[in-house]
């Protein structure tokens, strides 16, 4: 009982070490950067100043209040010609001052508040859209990183049956040396080719631990070592392409019509009541000496001739013809990029199809020469030599079926699926 129980507690560190291993796959990699990515944080600002400005707008709705103040001097002022014996008549004097406020109603404004609106919200439309641009960029980062990863797992686990395979070898020279067979030698040349192996696990382990603590960076938490990570299903890739630059070439082009809209309700007659409530001297009646109270009422309309409408919409036509330049660019250049990936991808899978048959060669080849090593018909550099090939072999396979699977990827990016 006593010895069992010691096993079961020598089992107990496995079994915790696999418990708190972290599991992660590529989707909640991308949606943790992104959340974690300090861009994102201006997506509330944003939607925060779209709605503060767009309050602000509709204010133009409400009764306007204003006070004001004047002063003026005069070099003359309005006398009565007339002279009347016994009476005096009323001056004014040079110096004049009035303060009073007034209240402004609007009753028609063109459809200016309503287009401001519209062109406040296809702003920030743009706005949102290149932020959403900036995150989109960070999943190709993501994906890089991810692959990155499991093509090192790959490598570790190639490195690892390499290392396997040399230590069978050393096991039968070493053998063969006992029995007077074979020379020191062989037995050197496999232990150091064993810690070529070693030195290349060290380096895989330290590339690693960079791949990971950059993902971490990016996704705001530490991963450890012993951090795994799901290699993905092969994606459903569809033909169209969807980036999120396309919607915001669209957004772009929809805020300068917006904009000449804007420009057309501003050229028409704004109509507004109005009513003042003040003192002054002189008052209403401008024979009447002294500050006097006064009021006025009315409505207001307010008309902007000015002749610059025409080139302010010509300059916005312009800039129409700039976007949609730009994404005939952007359009060209992603098809360009889908080709190169696509020749990618089918020069991959041609690889792969060989890549199975090309192992099981070097297999039998490997297969054999530790028979011949094992029977002195070779020395250990011969054999050395097949383990080499098959090990080659099938890091090729790996490395090619992880490189697949990151191209696939990489042209799903690119076509904003």
């Amino acid at each position: 009982m006593k010895q069992l129980f010691i096993l079961m507690m020598l089992s107990l560190p496995p079994l915790i070490n696999a418990q708190t291993a972290k599991s992660l796959t590529l989707e909640q990699c991308q949606l943790a950067a992104e959340q974690n990515y300090p861009l994102t944080q201006k997506r509330d600002l944003i939607a925060q100043s779209r709605a503060f400005t767009l309050e602000n707008i509709s204010k133009g709705y409400l009764p306007q209040l204003s006070a004001n103040g004047q002063m003026t001097y005069q070099s003359d002022v309005t006398e009565i010609p007339v002279s009347i014996p016994g009476i005096d008549m009323p001056t004014q004097e040079n110096l004049q001052y009035k303060a009073y406020a007034e209240m402004t109603q609007l009753l028609y404004d063109g459809g200016k508040i309503k287009q401001l609106k519209n062109s406040e919200n296809a702003k920030r439309n743009v706005e949102t859209q290149k932020l959403e641009v900036g995150l989109y960029e960070l999943r190709e980062r993501i994906i890089n990183l991810y692959f990155g990863i499991l093509i090192n797992n790959e490598q570790q686990k190639q490195n690892g049956l390499l290392k396997n395979d040399l230590q069978i070898g050393l096991k039968s020279v070493e053998a063969q040396i006992a029995n007077g067979t074979a020379f020191r030698s062989n037995a050197d040349l496999l232990k150091a080719e064993l810690l070529k192996v070693e030195q290349n696990a060290i380096a895989l382990r330290s590339n690693k631990k960079a791949y990971l603590q950059m993902l971490g960076l990016f996704i705001g938490e530490e991963l450890p070592e012993n951090t795994e990570l799901q290699k993905p299903q092969t994606p459903l890739v569809s033909s169209a392409i969807n980036r999120p630059e396309l919607a915001m070439f669209n957004f772009q082009t929809e805020s300068f019509e917006l904009e000449k809209k804007l420009i057309t309700s501003d050229s028409r007659p704004k109509l507004n009541f109005f009513v003042q409530a003040g003192m002054g001297n002189p008052g209403l009646n401008m024979f009447e000496e002294g500050v006097q109270d006064f009021y006025i009422g009315g409505l207001r309309m307010t008309w902007n001739l000015t002749h610059t409408k025409k080139k302010q919409k010509a300059i916005l036509d312009l800039n129409k013809l700039s976007t949609a330049s730009d994404k005939e660019t952007f359009l060209f250049n992603t098809n360009q990029s889908l080709q190169l990936q696509n020749a990618e991808i089918n020069k991959l899978q041609e690889y792969l199809k060989v890549d199975g048959e090309i192992i099981a060669l070097r297999s039998n080849v490997k297969k054999a020469a530790l028979a011949q090593l094992q029977n002195g018909v070779i020395d250990s550099s011969d054999y050395l030599r097949e383990v080499n090939e098959e090990n080659q072999a099938r890091q090729n396979k790996s490395t090619h079926e992880t490189e697949l699977l990151l191209a696939q990827y990489r042209e799903k990016i690119t076509r904003g699926n």
